[in-house]
């Protein structure tokens, strides 16, 4: 009888159908439909168990902190910050100055943070006398000469550059002194003899150790609370009215410790919009290798019953899916579809990625990236009248100082001496940021001498005035020309000229006498 058991065991496992799945299957399917719909109860009830309930009417949308609540009673009295809310933003926090410059080695971090600093002293500027003292041409000339050797335009290019990447930048004045406190007292400019200024020198913030006194650590009313009195530089203490420190970014009193007493870097705010950007970016060529998808549709029982021999096949099969090859399929029981993906506007979805980078970094992505702005229906023209008020504030508040104490050194060491006057206090004034064109040039020029010629009209001034303002006018096409000196008529006044008229150069014509 044991021939009738083994017959009828292979005919029920002959007779037992073999579930069809796919790969796409998220479970086996079963015959029993109360266990499917068990399953799926199951699932629904994990699902709506998940869901975020809101006990109060404040908290976040996003957030699955305190078993589910919108709001969290860890990090607010109130209770209406999150858990996961309050650590992204604490997330934010100093990153370390060598992390910023890891991260300002990126070719996009390195731009914005020395963009500004290069726009900034792009067009110059003009040193004159502080108060209505003249200032002596010889000591223009000479200021000038001492601004070229001792390079300052790259020194005010690395401050901004390098405050931007660290968030602080310390500029030291090198002064050789007899005495050897002078750098631990307070800067005295009277302290400064002939011949001793030697440069500026630069030091990042690694090398710093701010020291700070009893009254700026526990008096809020302090002028100076929680800002360093000393710098410690190689051992030696340096009072902070020698230094010109450069912060762009600055933080509240309570989290200056954390960050060394600077300020948050520019690679620290758009570390992680660079990222996402240029992750878009890399996206671009991935989808346009792989925007086309085939799709081919087989019995999946028959695949898996054989499924090396059937991956042998679709390995060869892939070998014609490209445009060049032939694809070939069973017609009775092989169906193939094609999807392409779109790609139209992906450059305005890369582009606008990095607008964002730039809107942080106070950059135009016009002048960040060299292209038109895509994505936010813009021409650039607000966006580079912005940044000219940034470069403007940078050469106001942060240029301005190191040049002036510059100059102050280089007027008392140098100049004076030997000029054999009195030292001078100077101030700076920027050119203007706006690069005309030639034609642009000529019609400034042409409004301009229709100006003078009716000011001359009604006597305001005359042809000498208009001279003069075409020397000083640098781009009048006229600067080069001599300055013509009026003819003398103070004998004549009160007494007439050669032709019997009296008053002085610039008196308006009188008027002709109708009466008569």
């Amino acid at each position: 009888m044991g021939w009738f058991f083994k017959r009828k065991k292979a005919e029920d496992k002959a007779n037992t159908a073999q579930p069809r799945e796919s790969f796409f299957s998220t479970h086996r399917e079963s015959g029993d439909p109360s266990a499917v719909s068990t399953a799926l109860s199951r699932v629904m009830q994990d699902i709506r168990a998940s869901l975020p309930r809101a006990v109060a009417s404040d908290g976040t949308n996003d957030s699955y902190d305190d078993d589910g609540n919108l709001v969290s009673p860890h990090v607010s009295a109130g209770g209406t910050v999150s858990d996961s809310l309050f650590l992204w933003y604490a997330n934010n926090n100093f990153i370390g100055h060598t992390m910023c410059a890891i991260i300002a080695q990126h070719w996009l971090v390195f731009k914005a943070c020395d963009m500004p600093g290069r726009d900034a002293i792009r067009n110059g500027y003009t040193v004159q006398s502080e108060d209505s003292e003249e200032l002596p041409p010889e000591a223009v000339k000479m200021l000038t000469r001492y601004d070229k050797k001792f390079n300052i335009n790259e020194k005010l290019r690395n401050f901004i550059t390098f405050g931007r990447v660290f968030g602080i930048r310390v500029a030291l004045f090198k002064v050789q002194s007899t005495d050897p406190k002078y750098y631990e007292n307070p800067f005295n400019p009277d302290g400064v003899t002939p011949g001793s200024y030697k440069g500026i020198t630069q030091i990042d913030p690694m090398w710093c150790v701010p020291e700070l006194d009893a009254d700026s650590v526990s008096n809020p009313a302090s002028l100076h609370f929680y800002e360093p009195i000393y710098w410690l530089i190689n051992g030696k203490r340096y009072h902070r009215s020698h230094l010109i420190i450069y912060i762009p970014h600055p933080v509240a009193s309570i989290l200056k410790p954390s960050y060394q007493y600077g300020g948050v870097s520019v690679p620290q705010k758009i570390m992680e919009r660079v990222y996402a950007a240029e992750r878009t970016a890399n996206e671009a060529p991935a989808l346009a290798l792989s925007k086309r998808t085939t799709v081919y549709k087989t019995d999946m029982a028959k695949f898996m019953a054989n499924e090396d021999k059937a991956t042998q096949n679709l390995a060869k099969w892939i070998q014609y899916r490209d445009n060049y090859g032939v694809k070939l399929a069973d017609k009775e029981e092989d169906d193939i579809s094609q999807f392409d993906t779109a790609l139209a506007d992906f450059d305005a979805l890369i582009m606008t990625q990095y607008q964002i980078v730039a809107g942080v970094a106070e950059v135009p992505v016009t002048r960040l990236m060299g292209t038109q702005p895509k994505g936010f229906n813009s021409n650039g023209d607000y966006e580079e009248n912005t940044y000219h008020e940034t470069l403007e504030s940078i050469q106001t508040h942060d240029m301005t100082p190191l040049l002036e104490r510059h100059h102050l050194l280089v007027m008392r060491s140098y100049v004076a001496p030997k000029l054999g006057i009195e030292p001078v206090e100077t101030s700076v004034n920027w050119n203007t940021l706006e690069s005309l064109t030639l034609k642009e040039n000529a019609e400034v020029n042409e409004i301009n001498s229709r100006t003078d010629l009716n000011l001359a009209n009604v006597g305001s001034i005359d042809q000498y005035d208009s001279r003069d303002r075409l020397i000083r006018d640098k781009d009048s096409g006229y600067s080069n020309l001599a300055p013509a000196e009026p003819p003398d008529d103070s004998g004549l006044n009160g007494e007439g000229n050669a032709n019997g008229e009296t008053g002085s150069k610039n008196a308006p014509p009188t008027a002709p006498d109708i009466t008569r």
